[in-house]
Order: structure tokens, then C-alpha cells, then sequence
């Protein structure tokens, strides 16, 4: 019998992991550019039965960068390409605050993972969580969450800053995605 892979539920950053992340911010639908193979690697994940979410710091709302009606053209996007390819995200769970706002949600603290985690009855502790920045690993290690790092958008700044980080580390989601579905 073949082997049965288990299904898990997998928490992704997104900017700099499924999309072109700027230190100038992602402030609109025009701006929001999909990394080569992100969109794919959601889509295969999402097929092979795995469910999908989002848990992003969106502090360019706080800042006035943009919108929430900004945000959700992005969202909407973004959605629409996975979609078309195929794929699913169960939900988005995002931090419009800035640092200064002593959130509870804004990554590295955990408040996204928990929140996801309260509505969709995600078992956190069987979870994947993939983000490019020390403070998704931060949060994911926090509830006790699987934590991948890719080395898009902030990946390779962040491996660098810390090099002895034990997690697996991926040179993109595809590759990541690749890695949980063998």
C-alpha cells in the first residue's frame, strides 16, 4: 500500500514568501508580483489535501502606506491566481498595526497563529509555519509550530544574521512545498 502522506495544515507569511516583498512596502494590487513558482507550490499543496493560511504583518495600513481596501485588492489578486491555478487559502489573518502599537498580533508575538488557529480548530503544534524573517520562525516556535525558512524575499538577510537557525531551510516555497509532499 502506498504510504499516506498526513495532512497538515500550513501557515504562510506572505510577503517575500509568495510574493516580491519592498522595504518601500507592497501598497497596491499593481504592486503585488507573485514569486516564479509560489503560486504553483499553494496550488499542489492545496490538491494534495493540505489546508492552507495566511498570517501576515501588514503595518503599511497603520502607517498609512495604503488602505484596507488597498489590502484586499491584493488579497484579492493573489487569491484569484491561486485560484486559477488551482489552489486554496482557508483564510487571511493580518496585522495592520505598527510596532508602536504594542499589538498582540504583529509577528514575532503570536497572536495571528493563535487567532487562525481559534477559528479553524488548527492544531498548532502539528502545524507548518513558512516565512522568510526571524520574527515568522519567532512566532511559529512560540506555539510550538514546525517553522521553515525560505530564502526569498528576507530569507538569505535573515539566514545570514543568524546562522545557526535549526530549521529547514528552503530556497523557495516550491521547494519547501516540494519537501512536505514527498
Amino acid at each position: 500500500m502506498p504510504e499516506i502522506t498526513p495532512k497538515v495544515d500550513i501557515i504562510l507569511d506572505r510577503d517575500g514568501v509568495i510574493n516580491l516583498d519592498s522595504d518601500a512596502y507592497v501598497k497596491s494590487a499593481d504592486e503585488w508580483i507573485p514569486i516564479d513558482s509560489s503560486i504553483q507550490a499553494i496550488a499542489n499543496l492545496h490538491k494534495a489535501g493540505h489546508r492552507l493560511f495566511i498570517a501576515t504583518n501588514q503595518s503599511g495600513v497603520g502607517r498609512g502606506f495604503f488602505t484596507l481596501d488597498d489590502l484586499n485588492a491584493m488579497h484579492e489578486k493573489m487569491l484569484n491566481l491561486i485560484h486559477q491555478a488551482g489552489g486554496k487559502i482557508t483564510d487571511i489573518a493580518f496585522c495592520p498595526h505598527t510596532p508602536d502599537d504594542q499589538c498582540d498580533c504583529r509577528k514575532p508575538k503570536s497572536g495571528l497563529l493563535i487567532s487562525l488557529a481559534n477559528t479553524h480548530h488548527i492544531s498548532l503544534n502539528s502545524a507548518i509555519v513558512i516565512g522568510d524573517s526571524l520574527r515568522d520562525l519567532q512566532a511559529a516556535t512560540n506555539v510550538g509550530s514546525k517553522a521553515f525558512l525560505v530564502l526569498t524575499g528576507k530569507g538569505k538577510k535573515t539566514l545570514q544574521e543568524n546562522p545557526n537557525l535549526p530549521y529547514p531551510i528552503f530556497e523557495t516555497l516550491y521547494d519547501a512545498s516540494q519537501s512536505i509532499l514527498t
